[in-house]
């Protein structure tokens, strides 16, 4: 689920981090990074992760040809099909667990296992195929699992952020932000925003009055 080829020049390679768990992290938190086929996943899994992150990508066959739509996506040689891990120590004792799901449709019955404690998601879009995202955003709404959505920049057409609002009948709570996935400081501040979002849904939440409720 690597970025597709855009008109940006790569990034230069960080230097691999082999960083041990601590004994003291005892607090798992996991986060899901959604989207379509060929959105950036993988890629943004690979670059914010502190170790070197698990993927299960493969390469591409022909024998795929006529069941995965690669118009978009021409520059793709491989795709992952199971999903990414990475993981990323946000103290001694809290380390965020992130997992990439797969794309293809072939795959989504993959999604329910890895929807299965999730704190909250990340829906990766392209915008020149924000279609291919409405699928993501339908399966975390019928989980119940809070979500932001994060632009990719692959160097397409601009839109503005209130048309890809209204593409993707994003309700304005829900926070909608630019990105580049190759970008360890662009991902992370991805994953801030979603930890944001998640504090402010749980603040107004807690705030909520309880209503009582009476024995006729």
């Amino acid at each position: 689920m690597d970025s597709a080829t855009s008109d940006h020049p790569p990034l230069p390679e960080r230097r691999e981090r082999r960083i041990p768990l601590g004994g003291s992290a005892d607090n798992g938190l996991k986060i899901v990074v959604v989207g379509g086929f060929g959105v950036g996943k993988t890629t943004m899994v690979r670059s914010v992760s502190d170790i070197r992150p698990l993927n299960t990508e493969e390469v591409m066959t022909q024998a795929g040809a006529d069941v995965d739509d690669l118009s978009a996506v021409r520059g793709k040689t491989s795709t992952t099909v199971a999903f990414d891990f990475g993981r990323i120590s946000l103290n001694e004792q809290t380390v965020l667990y992130l997992f990439g799901a797969p794309g293809q449709e072939r795959f989504w019955f993959l999604w329910d296992r890895l929807f299965a404690g999730t704190l909250g998601a990340v829906v990766l879009v392209d915008t020149r195929r924000l279609a291919d995202s409405w699928y993501a955003i339908d399966r975390l709404e019928q989980h119940g699992t809070p979500f932001i959505v994060a632009r990719n920049d692959f160097g397409g057409p601009p839109h503005t952020q209130q048309q890809i609002r209204d593409a993707l009948d994003l309700p304005e709570h829900i926070p909608l932000l630019d990105c580049d996935a190759r970008s360890r400081q662009s991902s992370k501040q991805v994953l801030i925003t979603l930890v944001e979002h998640l504090h402010a849904l749980s603040t107004s939440t807690a705030g909520r009055p309880v209503q009582e409720t009476t024995t006729p």
